[in-house]
């Protein structure tokens, strides 16, 4: 068996379901508030230099910080262990002066309910149009 991993706030677990582990709240968040702060690595590479295994957890650094170099971020902290949702509760932004990736609340987020982000939302917002992420990446959706 997996042990839970855990902060004050969040914990990991296995979802039982076809996702695997999920991220959790261990308690209320109201929306707008930070639920976790995670450093990233940044990666100057072109996204197609990437090892296979880190397509499917990097954020596009370039995009959401603003930076006209090509560069990838890994996040720390449980930030890339969020699972996909449409629409998410939570939604992320780039803090590019402290090489972070802020997780806040799109609503209220209940304790135990699963924290999830918006992959297809390149910009971070919990809502989008299309499920273009998976198509991009030959993953198929899982019902």
């Amino acid at each position: 068996m997996i042990e839970t991993i855990h902060s004050a706030d969040i914990y990991v677990k296995d979802t039982q379901t076809p996702k695997g582990r999920g991220v959790f709240a261990r308690r209320e968040f109201v929306q707008g508030e930070l639920v976790e702060a995670c450093p990233v690595i940044i990666l100057l590479c072109p996204y197609d230099q990437i090892p296979p295994r880190l397509k499917n957890v990097v954020f596009n650094w370039a995009a959401l910080s603003n930076d006209k170099q090509p560069s990838n971020a890994v996040s720390l902290g449980f930030g890339s262990m969020y699972n996909h949702d449409n629409p998410a509760n939570i939604r992320y932004q780039a803090v590019p002066e402290n090489q972070a990736l802020h997780y806040i609340a799109a609503r209220t987020i209940h304790k135990d309910e699963e924290l999830t982000i918006n992959y297809n939302s390149g910009g971070g917002d919990p809502i989008s149009d299309e499920d273009n992420w998976f198509k991009n990446h030959n993953i198929e959706l899982l019902n």
